[in-house]
């Protein structure tokens, strides 16, 4: 009878040995810094909750499949105290019973504009009008202008690809 060989367990693991593809762009751009303060300032104005524009930038961490921005925004939720299931149910939002309705539109808004429409407009009338009932007019432009922030930042992360799960500021290896 022979006896069962162990692997040994690594001392690092594979996400140890991640590496960006390029430095942090605040070293070459210092007044970017800036421009994501002030889209961070306007988002978080308090007119949209932290955690809908947290899901909203979620679904599109997952749509345009980023997996920095969907650990880093999973990670914000978590922290804010909001349920895995929650978390978890944000890429199949439609038929999961966790979302309030204003959610559910600003999820569908957000896919609306990340995802080709081949038959009309990706924001048709129709959306628009169910988004105007749950947000004023200062409020749907917060929304907007949270989508424009992750929108922004979204090549950032697939051509940059900073390191998922480190803080900003350690999240770049070179």
């Amino acid at each position: 009878m022979s006896t069962p060989t162990t692997t040994p367990t690594p001392t690092t693991t594979e996400e140890d040995n991640l590496q960006s593809r390029l430095p942090d762009p605040i070293q070459l751009f210092p007044e970017m810094g800036g421009v994501a303060a002030a889209m961070t300032k306007v988002a978080h104005n308090g007119l949209i909750p932290k955690t809908t524009i947290a899901l909203v930038h979620l679904r599109a961490g997952q749509i345009v499949g980023s997996t920095y921005h969907t650990v880093r925004q999973a990670d914000i939720l978590r922290k804010s105290g909001e349920a895995e299931e929650r978390i978890t149910a944000v890429a199949s939002w439609r038929d999961a019973p966790y979302f309030t309705d204003a959610e559910r539109v600003a999820l569908e808004l957000v896919e609306a504009v990340l995802n080709p429409n081949p038959f009309g407009e990706r924001v048709p009338d129709e959306l628009f009008v169910r988004a105007s009932a749950h947000y004023d007019d200062k409020a749907l432009w917060t929304l907007t202008l949270a989508i424009s922030q992750i929108y922004f930042f979204i090549p950032v992360a697939l051509i940059a690809k900073p390191i998922p799960g480190r803080p900003l500021g350690k999240n770049y290896s070179k």
